[in-house]
């Protein structure tokens, strides 16, 4: 008996996944002429006691706050605007990342010869953010009612971010309700940011689950890099700041289009 069975053809490419009911799925994948065959026993009802979400872009429509909190910083320093869509590819790897790929576009950074800008042009962004960091911030369509449904199941829903822990913290309780998540985990100097998987295998800790009772779901290559290297069943978004084929990429477990779609893992 199936429980879901997708078919996704584009061109000379071909997806086939087939979730049983209870144990298993097979995923069978054509690229280019080459048949890539894939099962895994980690899907199954009752197999998932957790849940780990990613922030920007993920739990979080954060992308024009970090527009503005970023252009409103570099223009102090006599830098030009960038437009929002770009920061798409900035954000995922911490906000000192963050700041040098903005930089660099701009032709402010290339190289250690540069450090001492960025590091005093971060520091100013890091004052900004803390200030501003939940303006504008919405969740994304769908999460508030797929969090209520893990909630009511007793799944257990924990964020890990890259953005500076108190600014994680801050975004989270202004758009969710107390509770909603049993932890929030930001970046801090005591754990390395993802794609070390330190920070995620914390939180299954105090979570009380092992990673293989645990998901994760992000929007970008970091996220399924982070998940994959703490053992758990990665999840890729597709309403964030990545697309499909960087997902795929980076070997995400499965990939939806909808929060709701979430569910049919549990």
């Amino acid at each position: 008996m199936f429980k879901k069975c997708n078919c996704i053809y584009r061109g000379t490419n071909f997806k086939l996944a087939i979730n049983f009911v209870r144990e298993y799925s097979i995923i069978v994948q054509a690229k280019k002429g080459k048949i890539i065959f894939n099962y895994s026993e980690r899907i199954g009802m009752n197999k998932f006691k957790a849940a780990i979400f990613d922030l920007d872009g993920t739990t979080a429509d954060t992308l024009e706050n970090l527009a503005f909190c970023a252009n409103s910083v570099i223009s102090e320093f006599g830098i030009s605007p960038v437009e929002t869509g770009r920061y798409k590819y900035f954000v995922g790897d911490g906000s000192r990342v963050q700041m040098q790929r903005l930089l660099s576009y701009r032709g402010r950074y290339s190289g250690p010869a540069d450090e001492g800008f960025l590091e005093e042009v971060f520091k100013r962004y890091l004052d900004f953010l803390s200030v501003h960091c939940a303006d504008g911030v919405v969740p994304y369509e769908g999460m508030p009612d797929l969090l209520n449904e893990l909630n009511s199941m007793k799944i257990k829903c924990a964020v890990f971010s890259n953005k500076p822990h108190p600014q994680a913290c801050k975004v989270i309780s202004s758009v969710y309700p107390e509770g909603t998540f049993m932890d929030v985990l930001g970046q801090k100097d005591s754990y390395p940011r993802k794609p070390d998987p330190a920070g995620a295998l914390m939180l299954t800790e105090k979570l009380q689950v092992s990673p293989r009772e645990c998901i994760y779901v992000g929007d970008t290559n970091t996220d399924m890099k982070t998940g994959k290297a703490a053992g758990m069943y990665t999840i890729g978004v597709l309403w964030g700041f990545r697309e499909r084929d960087e997902l795929e990429k980076a070997g995400a477990d499965l990939i939806v289009s909808a929060p709701a779609d979430i569910l049919d893992l549990f």
